[in-house]
């Protein structure tokens, strides 16, 4: 078999093995993210690979939903992966999670992100069962897998939407997108700007099944990579909420602990599978770049790409031990930090798949290597929150004792 015909079904997916340090004694021990490396659910997600894999190139090409993946993944029960155990689910740790997302990614980017979208509202709802507050989706979850679609990237502190009170709840209107995964979604989890309450203006935070009368899905999303992950808008057209579909409502334009939670959650997931992309990239790399090995100018360039691949795995191994397990203060000094690292890992690992290209040579630039795709793909890190800019506005104003949010 020549450097040509590896494909990622008959790559390695053992990250054991693929450390950046020269096969140091703890390489083999652990997983990147301080996972057991053979867990249930670690193993698992890496047995997906192959079969993810064979179905990722045909989804990025026809820009379709990773349909078929999302219902393997609801087949094994990954959906309540990190439900706790005495709720009925997985009993995964936020660690393990991370692992998951990162192995995932290895076969499929776009299934690795949808799914850790759905992923991060779970583990919020863990958070608050691990602080003695209500979380009765958790059972949900487990008993049914049913996949909860976020939209809080693009709603962030600002929201969209109208909602208007009426008796037992609200009539809300809006279009969301990107909403991930939502075209294999149940329950859409949103928020909407309630312009006219009485104490001025607020955000109602609420869920939604996507079988409501007057929730529909255009398909939107046509984009340069994670043309899998079916980030397609999520039209509300006068649906009723009920008052008990309401998780929170919270003031307009100011900073709420919850944001906190979602951060320190959803974060370490969410860069969880770009750390896995890039480690696939640099692989896959190593691989084309044998026959050229002994240049010089590559042994460096494939130094420079691990060193920045084991940047982007130390700073989300960092955001997942300030999780502590989802025990975290929900602080905006931990938002900050999430973030800060958030921004440094994206740079890392964009960092990692471009010089990959340059390790592999002509034929990295191919398509049929596979690197192309993710190159594509890791690139979605940027569009995640908070930007750059906006990241180090928040970190710059906290730090300095100011609101944090000005216009973040």
């Amino acid at each position: 078999m020549t450097v040509l015909d590896v494909t990622q079904s008959n790559l390695r997916t053992d990250t054991r093995a693929t450390e950046p340090t020269g096969g140091s004694a703890t390489s083999s021990a652990s997983h990147w993210t301080g996972a057991d490396p053979d867990s249930r659910w670690v193993a698992a997600a890496r047995s997906l690979v192959p079969q993810l894999a064979e179905r990722a190139v045909q989804h990025d090409r026809d820009g379709t939903f990773v349909a078929d993946c999302f219902d393997e993944l609801r087949a094994q029960g990954f959906m309540s992966l990190l439900v706790p155990t005495e709720l009925g689910g997985g009993g995964a740790s936020h660690a393990e999670a991370c692992a998951v997302l990162s192995e995932l990614a290895r076969g499929c980017p776009s299934t690795s992100l949808s799914y850790s979208m759905h992923s991060h509202v779970v583990g919020a709802q863990v958070w608050r069962h691990h602080h003695d507050l209500p979380a009765p989706v958790l059972g949900k979850v487990a008993a049914s897998q049913m996949t909860l679609i976020s939209t809080g990237a693009s709603d962030w502190i600002e929201s969209s939407g109208s909602a208007v009170q009426v008796d037992g709840g609200f009539r809300i209107s809006a279009r969301k997108m990107p909403a991930s995964g939502c075209p294999g979604g149940d329950v859409l989890v949103t928020s909407i700007c309630w312009d006219d309450a009485p104490e001025g203006p607020q955000v109602v935070h609420c869920s939604i099944p996507f079988a409501a009368d007057g929730v529909s899905i255009v398909p939107t999303w046509d984009t340069m990579g994670m043309r899998g992950t079916g980030s397609d808008t999520v039209v509300l057209d006068d649906v009723f909420v009920p008052d008990e579909s309401v998780a929170l409502i919270r003031r307009a334009g100011a900073w709420h602990p919850v944001w906190s939670i979602v951060l320190g959650t959803a974060l370490p997931l969410i860069m969880s599978t770009y750390v896995g992309i890039a480690g696939l990239a640099a692989e896959r790399a190593i691989e084309l770049a044998q026959r050229r090995a002994e240049r010089p100018d590559v042994a460096q360039l494939t130094g420079r790409m691990l060193n920045r691949l084991a940047a982007g795995r130390d700073t989300v191994r960092a955001m997942i031990d300030a999780s502590d397990d989802l025990h975290f203060d929900n602080t905006p000094e931990v938002a900050a930090a999430a973030l800060t690292r958030k921004t440094n890992a994206t740079e890392a690992c964009i960092d990692t798949v471009r010089i990959a290209l340059e390790v592999g040579g002509g034929p990295a630039f191919g398509r049929q290597n596979g690197i192309e795709r993710l190159f594509r793909d890791v690139h979605g890190a940027l569009y995640h929150p908070l930007s750059a800019t906006r990241q180090e506005r928040f970190t710059g104003r906290l730090a300095l004792g100011l609101d944090p949010l000005d216009s973040a």
